[in-house]
Order: structure tokens, then C-alpha cells, then sequence
């Protein structure tokens, strides 16, 4: 078919991957970092297409036929009715807006009167949140705002010559809090709850559509956001999840359906295929590594790991609740961490090493559960983060898991993945690619590693972990 480019607009820079569009081999890339300094809540979402335009320098698009854009989650650009930006675009964590989802929460009647609407409880970083912020803090920008759209669809829009017709996908749209996987449809009056009046939203398109197609003949398919797109490029399915090892972590499966969880622990996403793609978050992950190292006093996270592997595994009798930040699986969001077990012969610094390492990983296998518990298969765990380069992670994680991990080499596979979107739907513009069956690229290459024989001692730690919540935070996954 020729080939095709993806794009992804991370919070930090643009990255773009040239691909072959039978096989999804990368041909050459570019790269450049937004034109911005560390990463403001606020930002002019011009800076976007700057670095698209240096990355994209040296003639790197030339020949290609169809481009995908993946882009950051939750970033939320308000258009006024002629399509202008009314402040700049809202992107992030954006802690400014938590009291913001709280009172979202309580005006809609509580947690489950969200996880029934949309699918998802309010959170500070969600765009239904922001625009509720938004009506409270800015409120002359919120009545000017008339269009909303997130990052991907604005670029996508931009790419296309701003027409009449926006668009998004059915991933994206799954973030906002105001569009149902389940259902498939908008909540328009969860919009005019948040913002305080109604505002037009893009056109939701199939996975296989194109939005449009440039003056020049580039076409550009739907779009979608970061971790759909992640997902699409690692190419899982069914009995596939992927575990994302950041400061905090997250654990995402697909799956057949929307899954409604009134507790709110399962945000029920949608993906780029068509299928649906559940998302349990917690607090701590990375974080828990390097706190451990900054206690030890050791200078990197691989020395904690070399200190780790000189213990066992169950550290001795020691057990790390790694909630240091509080924590959202289960929902604890004011404790503290507990480290239990403390006896003469377990106060050594590679106990407390492993502790941090087996505490964190338990931590993700809770999540993990949360999804297995609710009929999600999870036969093989994609793990992604530096952190899943490190051996006392790649040692304990099959067990604690109890399923096979693989461990990919580094990659952008958001970029991959908007290829790949770029190619299915170019090869269903050209009638030779069925809008029902994406183009099979080849997987990534990568470590593959097996419970084998310590899955029973894996499980044993886990179980000692177990113990430990239940008596400290009784009936915290109930």
C-alpha cells in the first residue's frame, strides 16, 4: 500500500514515525520538544504545531499517503463560535481542579451515578472536570466557549484546513466524562452541568474512517488519544493487559464490553479497534522505587534493584502498603505507607529494598484484579516503563502477576499505533482492508518472561501482601 506516519503530540514533545504500511516497519522518524518549559497546565495549543512542523523538517512526510495523530489525554481546547481559542488550552494533572471534581461528584448524586452515566467518577485531570473549573474560576471564558475539542481532534482539525466538520474517535471521546463507551453516545447535559451551558462536540467516527483528506491528498484518519494509541501500536487483544510503570501506575486489559464499576476503581474506556479498554490507576508505583533508593541512600534506581536481588523473595517478613501518596486502588486517598513485619533479622537494607519492589508490583497485581474479578482475561502482561527494565522487577513480576510478562523495547508505539490507524484506514479508502480487521503488523520485539517454578512462591508473597491490607484496611476492595 506505500506508507503511511503517525504522529503523537506527547505533554512534552512531537514525535512522528515514518511506517511501511504492510508491515509496519519504521522507516525514519522525527522529533521535536513543544516550544514551552516544563509542563504548565496552560498552553497555547500553536505550540503543537510548531514542533509537528520541526519534526516533520527535511522533507520526512514525503510519499506518505495517510497520517494518524495520536496526542495527550484530558487537554482541553475551547473554541469560540468562530473557531478561535478563548484561553489557552488546559492540559495535565491540573490539581487546580480537584475541588472542582468533587463537586461534580455530589451534583450528579455521587459515584455511582457517574460510573453509570459515562462510565468513570469525575477526576481532577478529566475534561468534564476542567470545564467545570472552568465555569467557576473563568466564568467570561466559559460563556465565549462554544466548541470543545481535545488535543488529537484540534490537530486533526488543524491538519484538514479547519473545516465545518470536526471530528474525534470513539477512544478519545471515552476520556472526556461526558461521552459513554457503553453507550456510544454523548451526555450533552453532563457538558452543560460542568460548563454551565451546552457547546457543540466533534462528530464521533468509526476506528476505520478517515476524517478528511488534505488539499494535497494527504488523507488523515480518525485520531485517537495517547493510550489507545499505545495500545493499537503493542497490537494486544483479547487476554492481552498492559501494566504502565510511571511515578504512578495503571493497569489496562481489552476487553468485550463497557464494564460499569459503581466503585469507580475501573474507568470504562473505549479503544482504537472498536473493542473496549478498562483502566484501573493507582497512586504509587515509580514513586515507591524511588523513595525506597532516597531512604537507603542509594543515587539510582538501579542500585536499588542490585540491592534488592541480594534478598528473597517475601523480603525476609517484611511488607511495604506502598500508599505513600494515599491511593485510589483500593480508594484510601488520605492514608499513608505501612511497612510491617520489622524484626531484627529483616531490618537489613536489601529487605527493605525488595519490600519496595514486592509492595509496588503487589500494588499493580490488586489492580490487575480488580479487572479479573470482573471477567477480564489476563493471560500475558505487557510491562512498559524504564522501570520494567530493571532485574528485580523483570524477577518478581511473572509470579506476583501470575501470568507471562513481556517486556518491550523501548519504542514510541503511541506514534506506532497512529500509523497503523493511518494505514487501516487508507487500505479500507483503497478496498483492500476490511473496516472490521486492522492491518496485521508485526508485534514488537521484546523480553518474554515466565512464572515457571516460582509462580507458587510468587503467589505465596502475594498472599503474605494480601494479608497485611486486609488487616490493616479490612474490606478496602469490597
Amino acid at each position: 500500500m506505500g506508507i503511511v506516519a503517525g504522529l503523537d503530540s506527547s505533554p512534552e514533545f512531537t514525535r512522528i514515525v515514518v511506517c511501511d504500511a504492510d508491515t509496519g516497519a519504521v522507516l525514519k522518524q522525527g522529533y521535536a520538544p513543544h516550544p514551552v518549559e516544563g509542563r504548565p497546565s496552560d498552553i497555547d495549543p500553536q505550540a503543537w504545531l510548531l514542533s509537528l512542523g520541526e519534526a516533520a523538517g527535511g522533507g520526512l512526510l514525503e510519499g506518505v499517503q495517510a497520517i494518524g495523530v495520536s496526542s495527550q489525554q484530558n487537554a482541553v481546547v475551547p473554541l469560540d463560535a468562530q473557531g478561535n481559542t478563548v484561553r489557552p488550552a488546559m492540559v495535565g494533572g491540573d490539581k487546580r481542579a480537584q475541588v472542582a471534581a468533587a463537586d461534580l461528584v455530589d451534583a450528579l448524586g455521587g459515584r455511582e451515578a457517574w460510573a453509570q452515566a459515562v462510565g468513570c467518577v469525575p477526576q481532577a485531570a478529566q475534561p468534564v472536570t476542567k470545564l467545570r473549573w472552568l465555569n467557576k474560576t473563568e466564568p467570561d471564558a466559559a460563556l465565549r466557549t462554544a466548541v470543545l475539542l481535545q488535543a488529537h481532534d484540534w490537530l486533526v482539525w488543524q491538519l484538514l484546513g479547519r473545516p465545518v466538520r470536526r471530528t474525534t474517535d470513539r477512544g478519545g471521546a471515552s476520556g472526556t466524562g461526558y461521552w459513554s463507551a457503553a453507550t456510544g453516545a454523548y451526555r450533552a447535559d453532563l457538558v452543560e452541568l460542568a460548563l454551565g451551558h451546552q457547546a457543540m462536540l466533534p462528530e464521533v467516527i468509526g476506528p476505520a474512517d478517515a476524517a478528511g483528506t488534505t488539499p494535497e491528498g494527504l488523507l488523515i484518519s480518525a485520531g485517537t488519544g495517547e493510550t489507545m494509541a499505545a495500545a493499537f501500536g503493542l497490537g494486544i487483544g483479547l487476554g492481552d493487559a498492559v501494566v504502565s510503570l510511571g511515578a504512578s501506575g495503571s493497569v489496562m486489559a481489552v476487553h468485550h464490553e463497557a464494564l460499569v464499576d459503581n466503585t469507580g476503581m475501573i474507568t470504562s474506556l473505549a479503544d482504537a479497534t472498536g473493542m473496549h479498554l478498562p483502566v484501573v490507576t493507582t497512586l504509587n508505583a515509580v514513586r515507591t522505587l524511588r523513595g525506597a533508593a532516597e531512604m537507603l541512600g542509594l543515587s539510582d534506581l538501579e542500585s536499588l534493584s542490585d540491592l534488592a536481588m541480594k534478598s528473597t523473595p517475601g523480603s525476609h517478613g517484611l511488607v511495604l502498603l506502598p500508599y505513600l501518596e494515599g491511593e485510589r486502588t483500593p480508594n484510601l486517598p488520605h492514608t499513608a505507607g505501612t511497612l510491617t513485619g520489622l524484626r531484627r533479622e529483616s531490618m537489613k537494607p536489601e529487605h527493605l529494598a525488595r519490600a519496595a519492589f514486592e509492595g509496588m508490583l503487589c500494588g499493580l497485581a490488586d489492580a490487575l484484579d480488580v479487572l479479573r474479578g470482573r471477567g477480564v482475561e489476563v493471560r500475558r502482561v505487557f510491562l512498559l516503563g524504564a522501570a520494567a527494565e530493571l532485574s528485580a522487577v523483570q524477577a518478581a513480576a511473572p509470579a506476583l502477576f501470575g501470568a507471562q510478562v513481556v517486556v518491550p523495547q523501548p519504542a514510541d508505539y503511541a506514534a506506532i499505533g497512529a500509523a497503523r490507524q493511518a494505514a487501516w484506514a487508507l487500505g479500507v479508502s483503497q478496498g483492500t482492508l476490511d473496516p472490521r480487521t486492522p492491518p496485521m503488523w508485526q508485534g514488537p520485539a521484546g523480553q518474554v518472561l515466565e512464572p515457571g517454578e516460582e509462580l507458587a512462591v510468587g503467589q505465596a508473597v502475594r498472599q503474605q501482601y494480601v494479608s497485611v491490607r486486609e488487616q490493616t484496611y479490612p474490606g478496602a476492595f469490597r
